[in-house]
């Protein structure tokens, strides 16, 4: 599983064999979520999350979706 970044708890990756659309998996404290960064960061599927962390995690993938992008290109093409 790439890893792409880790903050403040949140741990953003891919699976290796990870498929178009552009997305990142976030886990923290046994919650997971994905968001498609493609166009723009949209929350696709969450299970476990708190809304408060739901809400950090989808900022820090707005702050960084370039980043996301990138490491997307970088590991899956």
């Amino acid at each position: 599983m790439p890893l792409v970044f880790e903050k403040d708890g949140f741990r953003f990756a891919f699976y290796s064999n990870d498929h178009k659309p552009i997305h990142v998996h976030v886990r923290k404290a046994g919650a997971e979520a994905i968001f498609d960064v493609e166009e723009s960061v949209e929350l696709r599927e969450s299970q476990g999350f708190k809304i408060k962390d739901l809400n950090k995690a989808q900022q820090l993938a707005e702050e960084n979706r370039d980043l996301i992008i990138e490491k997307w290109y970088e590991h899956l093409c």
